[in-house]
């Protein structure tokens, strides 16, 4: 070896690969702090260790190393003995605003957490052991309200990206609880729509457009978007969070299936995780998909320019890109 690589050796050090691999440990931490409340008791105003453990029934110690851990992690203050939550985790984690994540967190990991275990196992055999399709049935409201957690301020994004014209009739395909739906119905009291969803998720999608106000404008369809026909009689077609679990010959066979019914001039949305062409930026996306291919069969992201690709293959037009919120953005198109 020579002087030169001994000091290049020399001035390696593991710091990245611990704070990679201990990545595990931090999400552990915050999806137990949420569940345990800690949050929400500081919710009430910041508090010493023996409150924040009355407040939550925990011990003095594990009330501490919980604290402690989210304090290193940046979610909490402390100044001297007292503990408070920091401006974005009383935003997005304490329950007092419309903006909360808890139901994401809660999805991860109770959903989530437990099948990355198996990453390996689902990338060395080209399938995950089972699909989020076949999740029991009473974890179905818990994926619902995670997925809608994790694209709210997506779906607030919408309607100015979108830019459909007043008193659009939208076809949400696949459309979970009906928030994006909800989301464009907000921004335009003339605009109608239908929600077309697998049967489990569009009975929730049903009760939710129901307390939510809408349910006089926006209806369930129940049905498959591979094997059942699409509802007809639509301006503007959304396909959201939905690209993403199938292969770029499928999505083609939808995006033909959606052109079957939408008449010329019809606009087309879709929003995903769209990456660059190299598909590692941006980062969470990149790391989405992992999530995707633990969870369904054909898993993945796709760039920007395969979209268009498609959309040139299967009678689109396609007119451009917008971001949305974090890794998210909308791609949109008009039937040729």
């Amino acid at each position: 070896m020579t002087n030169t690589d001994a000091h290049s050796h020399d001035a390696v050090d593991p710091d990245r690969i611990f704070q990679l691999a201990q990545g595990f440990m931090a999400s552990k931490h915050l999806f137990a702090a949420s569940e345990l409340g800690l949050f929400e008791a500081l919710g009430q105003g910041p508090v010493d260790l023996a409150g924040l453990a009355a407040r939550t029934g925990l011990t003095a110690r594990t009330a501490r190393i919980s604290a402690d851990a989210m304090v290193a992690l940046g979610l909490l203050e402390r100044q001297g003995d007292r503990y408070a939550n920091t401006p974005v985790a009383a935003t997005f984690l304490s329950g007092a605003t419309p903006a909360d994540m808890r139901p994401l967190l809660k999805f991860w990991d109770r959903l989530s957490y437990p099948v990355w275990t198996d990453l390996a196992g689902a990338l060395g055999r080209g399938r995950p052991a089972s699909q989020v399709f076949d999740i029991d049935e009473e974890l179905v409201p818990i994926m619902s309200a995670g997925i809608e957690a994790a694209t709210a301020a997506a779906c607030r994004a919408l309607p100015a990206a979108a830019g459909l014209p007043p008193a659009s009739r939208v076809l949400d395909i696949g459309g979970g609880t009906g928030s994006w739906a909800m989301a464009l119905a907000q921004a335009d009291p003339d605009l109608t729509g239908t929600v077309f969803e697998l049967p489990g998720v569009a009975a929730v999608a049903e009760e939710r457009l129901r307390t939510a106000g809408f349910a006089t404008r926006i209806s369930v369809v129940a049905g498959d978007l591979l094997t059942d026909d699409l509802p007809r009689g639509h301006h503007a077609f959304l396909l959201a969070n939905v690209v993403h679990y199938f292969t770029p010959e499928t999505n083609q066979a939808v995006l033909r299936a959606i052109r079957a019914v939408a008449e010329p001039g019809a606009r087309l949305l879709l929003a995903d995780f769209w990456t660059d062409p190299t598909h590692t930026q941006p980062l969470p996306a990149a790391l989405m998909a992992g999530e995707f291919a633990i969870h369904v069969n054909d898993g993945d992201v796709y760039s920007v320019q395969e979209s268009a690709a498609w959309l040139a293959a299967t009678g689109w037009s396609y007119t451009g890109t917008a971001p949305l919120a974090g890794p998210i953005s909308l791609v949109t198109a008009k039937a040729a």
